[in-house]
């Protein structure tokens, strides 16, 4: 089974995750981009079961804007850890987290807020699957 590590900006702060990700793929929403202070947030989403503190527990913050995020820094350095999605019932870990980790992209989610527009044949969804509560709709690239 895969095993990857990642850390926080300064290191005080380590997770595990184990075996393969749910999915991975872009996030294109205001929220993530703030959050991640670029145009777009490559993630990487793990059952909950699958991701573990193992280092500075104590050190995690979390800050939740709305109820469909809790995403967790370090308090020493504010470096990004991971964000947990209750309504999703997955766990994000950054995809620059894990350099280990072969990134494979499978969709865009929230395209409708876009700023940079990406053009890899890879599905663009307006808001998110069905299954995740979303319309499912696909934009054009």
């Amino acid at each position: 089974m895969a095993e990857y590590k990642a850390h926080c900006f300064c290191g005080a702060v380590e997770i595990t995750v184990t075996g393969e990700p749910a999915v991975m793929g872009y996030c294109h929403c205001e929220s993530c981009r703030h959050w991640s202070a670029g145009p777009v947030n490559a993630f990487t989403l793990w059952q909950p079961d699958a991701v573990k503190v193992t280092k500075g527990a104590d050190k995690i913050g979390t800050y939740n804007k709305t109820p469909v995020s809790y995403r967790k820094a370090c308090k020493v350095c504010g470096g990004h850890v991971m964000s947990d999605h209750p309504p999703l019932k997955l766990t994000d870990v950054p995809a620059a987290l894990l350099p280990r980790a072969v990134f494979k992209p499978a969709v865009h989610v929230n395209y409708q807020e876009t700023v940079l527009r990406m053009r890899d044949g890879l599905p663009k969804l307006k808001d998110f699957p069905k299954d995740f509560g979303g319309s499912g709709e696909v934009l054009a690239e």
